[in-house]
């Protein structure tokens, strides 16, 4: 059973600047229906709330510098509380002691990334805290719209059934060149036996995209620690699973259902997107 999640939150956010000069992009706000009202939350909060549903309780946010916000953020307040309360702001005192309950049924370890060297570098940083248990990675600048919240849950389905080095959430898109792109075999109607996946080819062999959520078993670590950084100075997760698949190794692709969104706040193009999803 998967106990265990990597959430890699240290990216500098340059493309949203000035907004994120200060603020993580991580912890921009989206719009949510909470108790049949909306509510204002951070993103990383959603990423959180979803992977504790799922039976998640462990937890492990990798940041870096200007990321103080978050750990602040997840971090119990119980004097602000008791102010909304003398405020009567019952409805903010539910909300956020309900987030203040998941926060305190877990363990969360803080990693810092001193330098952002790439999603790969992100994850190996985990290998202390994964040791040698199986966990889920989800990036903390994006994000799936479910109505079920079910597409975690089937991931580690497949993950414990068909027991591979790695299983991958993934989906169909216009431009895959700006992705992590598979190829492979369908071995059921929604989930893919991979043969290959390489990151942002400029001629790509399919349009089916990975999005930045994973189960992976240990070795992942090895394979991370196998590859290099590109010119771009970055260690790129895509070739640590290219590098599994070299090794004979099994992983596999779930595709996104059809009622199932993912959404992201890379730039300022997909976050304008991402606020009208919600």
């Amino acid at each position: 059973m998967v106990r265990k999640a990597v959430i890699p939150a240290a990216g500098l956010g340059t493309r949203l600047l000035p907004a994120t000069k200060e603020q993580p992009k991580e912890m921009l706000p989206v719009f949510v229906k909470s108790g049949g009202r909306l509510v204002v939350k951070p993103l990383l909060q959603l990423v959180f709330e979803h992977l504790y549903d799922a039976g998640i309780r462990e937890f492990c946010f990798i940041t870096g510098k200007a990321k103080r916000a978050i750990e602040d953020h997840f971090t119990p307040d119980y004097d602000f509380l008791e102010e909304l309360e003398k405020r009567n702001k019952q409805d903010y005192v539910e909300e956020l002691s309900a987030f203040y309950r998941r926060l305190e049924d877990s363990i969360i370890v803080w990693v810092n990334q001193p330098k952002p060297r790439g999603f790969g570098d992100a994850v190996l940083r985990a290998r202390s805290f994964a040791r040698d248990e199986d966990f889920i990675v989800y990036a903390g600048d994006s994000f799936v719209l479910s109505n079920d919240n079910h597409y975690i849950k089937r991931l580690l389905e497949v993950h414990e059934s068909y027991k591979p080095a790695a299983t991958m959430l993934v989906k169909e898109v216009e431009d895959p060149r700006i992705y992590g792109v598979v190829e492979g075999d369908f071995v059921e109607d929604d989930l893919i036996r991979l043969r290959s996946v390489v990151e942002k080819p400029q001629e790509p062999p399919t349009n089916i995209a990975s999005i930045a959520v994973y189960a992976f078993k240990p070795l992942i670590f090895d394979a991370l620690t196998r590859v290099g950084y590109g010119r771009d100075g970055e260690k790129q997760l895509t070739d640590a699973i290219q590098l599994l698949l070299n090794w004979g190794f099994e992983v596999y692709a779930l595709m996104l259902g059809s009622h199932e969104k993912y959404i992201d706040v890379g730039n300022p193009e997909s976050y304008w997107e991402a606020l009208h999803q919600f």
